[in-house]
């Protein structure tokens, strides 16, 4: 009786250190290994993985490559704009956001297959071996989890060079030397880490920027733009109909050209480190501030600033990797029930770097002209009310201060 083979799915991207991961899973565990390319937008063909993966010995049934742009910005970037999410005041969370959505991919290739364990290439300091692996295990809970880098022997970035080298995986001239950084990509953002970026107290080299032009180098004339909502979500723009990647990738370029969406920071890391990185999210910054533009005028003050003091909690949880947890999934709802009035369009001006909102409108206002005019409006409110609410409000600020003079008497 031959023991079973190890079958092993393994988040692919074509890349030399996915195909290093792939080659060491075979000879490592003798696992029959299934790819998984999944095209986000990274701005790469992914198409070249089949072929990478084919030559490194995996078999045709085994590659899966799926486009999953539409499903990513849809059920994903979408539900996390509702809440106008930021992590530390400042990142737009495009790395973290991604990566639920993968591991959902692969849990389900895995039953499918009939897999006994997943994979991933993240290392062993970063926040998405946490992101990936809390996916897989909130899905699958008894699946196996095998992550390279904190398992192999490697000792420097040369040995799993002499790695691929000994098993004849093909080496790009610039991937001998170190790379000057590392980068993530998908159609939200690019983050770019590592090596040139360690020194938080040095300017970012502008080649690390991918997906902008600098600011002071975008056009002397402002852009404008108009972008209709509908219950929260950016549904068209300049009056066209589309859909939410093609919207996004719009934007995108939309931000390219007028230098918007760059971030310089340092972040804290769910392992317990800092990290400095150089993001880039051109649409999503549009996007943002379009969609706060529009809630001003559609969503009671009440609920909107409760769903302010909810957002860095579930930023949080997003950034952490717990978008499977119910607590993420509870502030989801309350969120999702803010948005039900959230149409309408809003008109922005992108100049150098900023994307301003000059302009909002919807059926669905709450802005009442009458009520704010300095002029007599219609009658419904009389300034004279003001004097009780204040002084109601005052009572005990009044009663605190008394106190304070009667104690100092």
């Amino acid at each position: 009786m031959t023991n079973k083979k190890l079958k092993v799915v393994l988040a692919y991207s074509g890349g030399l250190d996915t195909s290093i991961i792939l080659k060491w899973l075979q000879t490592e565990y003798d696992a029959e290994v299934v790819t998984f390319t999944a095209d986000l937008g990274q701005g790469e063909e992914v198409e070249p993985a089949r072929r990478k993966a084919e030559m490194l010995g995996v078999k045709p049934k085994n590659i899966f490559i799926e486009d999953l742009r539409e499903e990513f910005v849809r059920d994903f970037v979408f539900p996390m704009f509702r809440a106008n999410t930021v992590y530390e005041g400042q990142y737009l969370l495009g790395t973290s956001i991604a990566r639920p959505l993968v591991a959902k991919r692969q849990i389900e290739i895995a039953r499918q297959v009939g897999a006994d364990a997943v994979c991933h290439g993240a290392t062993g300091k970063g926040n998405d071996q946490v992101r990936f692996e809390l996916g897989y295990y909130a899905l699958e809970p008894n699946i196996r989890v095998i992550a390279p880098w904190r398992e192999w022997k490697f000792a420097s970035r040369e040995a799993p060079i002499d790695f691929a080298e000994k098993h004849q995986i093909p080496i790009a001239k610039d991937k001998r030397g170190e790379a000057p950084f590392s980068i993530d990509a998908n159609l939200l953002h690019s983050s770019s880490e590592g090596k040139v970026l360690e020194d938080p107290s040095a300017d970012a080299p502008e080649y690390v920027h991918q997906r902008t032009i600098a600011p002071e180098d975008a056009p002397d004339k402002a852009t404008t733009i108009a972008i209709d909502f509908e219950r929260g979500d950016a549904v068209a723009l300049n009056g066209e109909a589309l859909p939410p990647a093609m919207l996004l990738e719009r934007l995108n370029q939309l931000g390219h050209d007028n230098g918007i969406g760059r971030l310089d920071l340092v972040e804290n890391r769910f392992v317990g480190m800092k990290s400095r990185g150089v993001y880039e999210t051109p649409g999503g910054t549009i996007l943002l501030a379009a969609h706060r533009g529009i809630e001003s005028i559609t969503v009671d003050g009440g609920a909107m600033h409760l769903k302010d003091e909810l957002m860095p909690r579930y930023a949080s949880l997003i950034y952490n990797g717990f978008w499977f947890a119910p607590e993420r999934e509870m502030l989801q709802a309350a969120i999702n029930k803010s948005q039900e009035h959230v149409t309408g369009r809003v008109t922005m001006k992108l100049y150098k770097g900023n994307a301003t909102v000059i302009g909002r409108e919807s059926e669905h206002s709450l802005y009442d002209q009458d009520l704010v005019t300095f002029e007599e409006g219609t009658g419904d409110y009389d300034q004279r009310d003001a004097a009780g609410f204040i002084r109601l409000n005052a009572l005990r600020l009044r009663t605190l201060g008394q106190r304070e003079r009667r104690l100092k008497a």
